[in-house]
């Protein structure tokens, strides 16, 4: 029941996480301290319970994943308080958890081979980001003009097209650079990290469209919040499993 008890506890701080994510792009650091002081009754519990074999199991659970997501944070794959997140997990709750819940247990597939949680929260939350570019797709296909599919297909899976009247005040940014050339015309560029969208560049898009040179929409990036598939990767490992583990084992081996 304990282990109910932990994944309670975890999923508030993980949604309001996301939610902040998603408004400011920001997550307080407070958050987590408040996480840690909640998960610490349960954490005593088990080092008291459990003993040395559950220090030893925390200690290689924090120790794996801080180094791991050190790592990723370093190389910039993600922010600070996703390597956080990580890290709180792996102190809350070292070992997967088992439940028995209304005569089922979870999760569903069974614990996987490496018994780390946060590590496999994180293969999920890479596995769940797959998903937006297909949705996005899937989204381009149905409302974007058939002669724009076909002059930035790639564009598809990373973007959607937005109204320039609309960009202000928005957590988006521009997948194309915006350059006008000295025969009056625009010349268009991909953007590899993005293009910030700023009054300045605002006002130019908005002259541009204005006069004819471009259309009055634009191809902008959302940039998903990290903290999102995170949380569906905890929610997702809790109800399913290690999801790589289970396609690894079930049908690649």
């Amino acid at each position: 029941m304990i282990e109910l008890f932990k994944i309670l506890i975890c999923l508030p701080f993980l949604l309001y996480a996301s939610y902040s994510d998603i408004k400011t792009r920001r997550v307080s650091n407070d958050v987590w301290k408040l996480m840690i002081v909640a998960g610490s009754p349960f954490i005593l519990y088990e080092i008291i319970v459990y003993g040395l074999s559950h220090i030893i199991h925390l200690m290689i659970s924090f120790g794996f994943i801080f180094v791991f997501v050190y790592i990723l944070f370093y190389l910039n794959a993600f922010g600070g308080a996703d390597a956080k997140a990580f890290m709180v997990i792996a102190l809350i709750i070292p070992s997967y958890p088992i439940i028995d819940l209304l005569g089922q247990t979870i999760p569903i597939y069974g614990p996987p081979f490496i018994d780390l949680f946060a590590f496999s929260v994180f293969t999920n939350s890479i596995i769940l980001t797959i998903v937006v570019p297909l949705g996005l797709f899937i989204y381009n296909l149905i409302k974007v003009p058939f002669s724009e599919v076909l002059r930035r297909p790639f564009y598809l899976f990373i973007g959607y097209m937005h109204p320039i009247s609309e960009l202000r005040d928005r957590h988006l940014k521009l997948i194309e650079k915006y350059d006008k050339m000295d025969d009056g015309t625009i010349k268009t560029s991909f953007s590899r990290s993005g293009t910030e969208i700023n009054h300045e560049n605002i006002r130019k898009l908005e002259t541009y469209s204005k006069n004819g040179l471009i259309g009055k929409r634009v191809w902008v990036t959302p940039g998903l919040p990290f903290m999102i598939p995170i949380t569906a990767g905890f929610i997702s490992a809790v109800l399913l499993g290690d999801i790589i583990f289970h396609l690894t084992l079930n049908y690649l081996v």
